[in-house]
């Protein structure tokens, strides 16, 4: 993996959609030390990340996610310190849409766009150091 950055690019953001070894890992309740990475599905949506929990708002790293604002993910050979972000609305229609383009072949889809999931869809932005 490569050296931790918080520069996403389009280009990178590009390069992690269309891969499948997206890793996540949210900052622990110390706000300093990553979680234990958890590999997820993830898509781009408007070149944008987004990522959903299979097993909704309980999993444990969707929680860590909401509560911390911020960890990692390594994916595509890198390794990015990002922030999260809860979604709602109609654009879980479009990450619907590129969940079953990416992963149409898989027995999961039907629990990756069913309302549990989609109740823990989170978007993966660049990390940004407060002001």
């Amino acid at each position: 993996m490569s050296e931790l950055s918080e520069v996403l690019t389009r280009e990178e953001t590009e390069k992690i959609a269309r891969k499948d070894d997206f890793h996540i890992a949210p900052f622990r309740e110390d706000g300093e030390t990553y979680g234990t990475p958890t590999w997820i599905w993830v898509v781009a949506v408007d070149g944008q990340l987004f990522v959903r929990a299979y097993n909704g708002t309980a999993s444990r790293w969707y929680q860590s996610a909401i509560r911390q604002k911020a960890g990692k993910i390594e994916a595509a050979g890198m390794v990015k310190k990002v922030r999260f972000e809860p979604v709602a609305g109609e654009i879980n229609e479009k990450i619907d849409e590129a969940y079953c383009e990416k992963y149409s072949g898989s027995p999961y889809l039907n629990s990756m766009i069913n309302s549990r999931a989609k109740a823990a869809t989170v978007k993966v932005l660049p990390f940004h150091r407060p002001a």
